[in-house]
């Protein structure tokens, strides 16, 4: 596998966390505990091995740009803009909502989740729109 092929591999981490979040989330919402913590500690090493390749990659393949045209690119741009803060701020809510729960502070956890799980999950969708958009419809992008 070379560098560049690592944007797929990285989606594809991030696409099984989302759906390890979903799935957490409905286990929860049907009162199974042990079945939520599988999957979220699951969704956290897919989230760990997204990040650990995505730094990976763009340490070594540097800055791409899009290659889009026209109407897509203030679409790509408008979307890559939200997804890039929400993803900074991602990390420290994970953590804030993670270690109450390994502190069985379910209280704190809980009130922390209602922030962190829409922010997770749009991040995660996002990326897979930005890779998709980047790397497939309208790439591969300009590097440089």
């Amino acid at each position: 596998m070379t560098v560049f092929e690592l944007p797929k591999l990285y989606t594809i981490f991030n696409a099984c966390a989302l759906l390890h979040i979903i799935l957490g989330l409905i286990m929860i919402k049907k009162g199974q505990r042990t079945p939520h913590i599988a999957s979220m500690v699951i969704a956290l090493l897919f989230s760990t091995a997204f990040l650990g390749c995505y730094l990976y990659y763009h340490y070594h393949a540097g800055h791409v740009k899009f290659a889009g045209t026209g109407m897509t690119r203030p679409i790509y741009f408008t979307i890559l803009f939200t997804h890039i803060p929400l993803a900074v701020l991602s990390l420290p809510l994970i953590i804030m909502t993670v270690v109450p729960a390994l502190r069985n502070r379910f209280d704190k956890h809980k009130r922390m989740a209602k922030w962190t799980v829409p922010v997770w999950l749009y991040v995660s969708v996002t990326g897979i729109i930005v890779y998709l958009m980047c790397y497939v419809w309208y790439g591969p992008p300009i590097r440089g």
